[in-house]
Formats: C-alpha cells, sequence, structure tokens
C-alpha cells in the first residue's frame, strides 16, 4: 500500500492483527528482510511494514537526513492513527525508533532498537572504512548520510519515557561501548546481545527477534 505523507510518498505492508507492531529496516535496504520474521508476528500483532524514503517501493526524496526519516514516521503513525504501536527499528530504523521516541515518547507503547548507533563514530573503524570505500565507488547518498549522521546526544536519550529494548550482536560493526551507552542513557530499558551474530544475521531474512518481541 501507498500513503502519501507532506509530499513523501512511502510504500507499506499491512499484515496481521492484534496491537501495532512499525517494523523500519536498514539502510538500502526494503521491508522484505523482515520476511521471516513477519508471520510469527503477525500472529500477535498488526504489523506495518515501512519502505523508508528513497528504497523500496518508497520515493526518492531530493535528500536524506535521519530527522526526515523520523518525521515519516511521525506522519505515518499520526495520519493512520495507529494507537501506541511499537516500533522496531534496525540499524537506520533503530536510529530512527530511538529519534522518533525521543521526541514522540508520548505517541509509542515501546521501542526496540537493534544495531544502532547515536554518530558515525559509535561504528567500528573497518565499517566506516569500509563505507567510505563504498561512497567513493557510488556516490550514494544513503552512504553519505551514514558517514555524516545521526548526531543523537547521549542525554537527549532519558527524554525517552516508554520502555526500550536495546539489542546488537556480540559481533555487531557498532561499537559495544556505543550499545551499552545508548542503554544506560534510557531510563526504562533492557540490554540484549545476540551471541555470536553481526550486525545483520539476527534481524535480515531471520525470525531470532521473535524471541525479545513475543508476548
Amino acid at each position: 500500500m501507498y500513503i502519501q505523507l507532506n509530499g513523501q510518498v512511502l510504500y507499506y505492508e499491512k499484515t496481521g492483527e492484534g496491537s501495532p507492531l512499525i517494523l523500519l529496516h536498514g539502510n538500502g535496504e526494503s521491508h522484505e528482510i523482515f520476511d521471516a520474521l513477519i508471520p510469527g508476528l503477525s500472529r500477535q500483532y498488526t504489523v506495518y511494514a515501512i519502505d523508508s524514503r528513497g528504497q523500496g517501493g518508497s520515493a526518492t526524496p531530493k535528500s536524506y537526513h535521519y530527522a526526515d526519516m523520523t518525521q515519516d514516521v511521525v506522519n505515518f503513525i499520526t495520519s493512520l492513527e495507529i494507537e501506541k504501536p511499537i516500533i522496531c527499528g534496525y540499524s537506520d530504523g533503530g536510529i530512527v525508533a530511538l529519534m522518533v521516541a525521543v521526541e514522540h515518547s508520548d505517541l509509542l507503547s515501546s521501542i526496540v532498537v537493534c544495531g544502532a548507533n547515536l554518530s558515525p563514530a559509535g561504528l567500528i573503524g573497518k565499517a566506516r572504512r569500509e563505507m567510505k570505500s563504498l561512497y567513493k565507488k557510488t556516490g550514494s547518498p544513503l552512504v553519505a548520510m551514514m558517514l555524516e549522521e545521526p548526531d543523537i546526544s547521549p542525554s537527549s536519550l532519558s527524554s525517552i519515557t516508554v520502555p526500550a529494548i536495546i539489542c546488537a550482536g556480540s559481533k555487531d560493526m557498532i561499537k559495544s561501548k556505543e550499545t551499552q551507552a545508548i542503554a544506560d542513557h534510557i531510563p526504562n530499558s533492557t540490554l540484549h546481545i545476540f551471541e555470536g551474530e553481526t550486525h545483520s544475521s539476527y534481524v535480515v531474512h531471520s525470525d531470532k527477534l521473535l524471541s525479545v518481541l513475543s508476548h
């Protein structure tokens, strides 16, 4: 399905019945990364799997910024009158989940944040070098965004008033101290490390998140 929100057209798929849950994918991906997860979630939740701006089936914007993606999600929730959803975001989607919760905890019931960073410095050096190399080859504005953003102050996370589960893989490309800092600064948070998993392996085409999302 498509929805137009302040000039930005987003594609999303809605499945299941129950309390609402919004899924947000990572950079350069689409909702299809959650293909193994959605069937299980749909037995418990009404699942809204969104394609972020310029990715999947959504329209391409003039520029890419996490603040705009955050506003897209806020507009999505308010336009569809979704009452107190859970947001589960991975990578870029995790960053957006944090930013929505910082600014609009009142709209949410909880967040699940997977593999998010507060700034590019939160990525391990190898990951940043690979991104720089990829940007030199492709000039992708989506890759440029990851090299320049986000800029979330740890102290701002204290304004999140909903429960939060902060996830990462033990072999993640996010520095472990970055993941720990996110958990430490959110008042009602739980840290969940997926042992033996990389940045993507427990999320992309995997149902392992069911363990933290199941009632």
